[in-house]
């Protein structure tokens, strides 16, 4: 089973799936194509998502039972002890200063009365 979910990308690109997969709901993707098919388009998805991200999932002969790659996605698949996970971004660290430290106390907005329930009178 090969799963495509694709976000953002060209219409052609969706059009081109249909061929080979399924589009069982806007950009979601299910068929069962050979590995060579299956990697072919993989590539052609790569090459024309132009501005958009993509992930596709397959069935494997692993612990898990499955593998999925990702394609500019802010989450990346990351092996831990055998078993693939997905790494998240840290939604506490700065766009600006990646692998920063986050700033202590309250940020900036907070009413007083906020900052002293939260954080104590200090």
């Amino acid at each position: 089973m090969t799963v495509i979910v694709l976000t953002n990308c060209p219409a052609g690109l969706r059009g081109f799936l249909t061929r080979w997969l399924l589009e069982i709901s806007a950009g979601v993707f299910v068929g069962n194509p050979s590995a060579r098919i299956r990697d072919v388009l993989w590539e052609e998805v790569q090459q024309y998502a132009g501005q958009g991200r993509a992930l596709l999932a397959h069935t494997t002969n692993n612990e898990q039972g499955f593998t999925f790659r990702t394609h500019d996605h802010a989450w990346h698949p990351t092996d831990h002890e055998g078993v693939t996970l997905i790494r998240r971004p840290d939604p506490n660290a700065p766009a600006s200063a990646p692998g920063s430290a986050p700033r202590n106390g309250p940020p900036s907005g907070w009413s007083r009365a906020a900052k002293r329930r939260r954080f104590g009178r200090g």
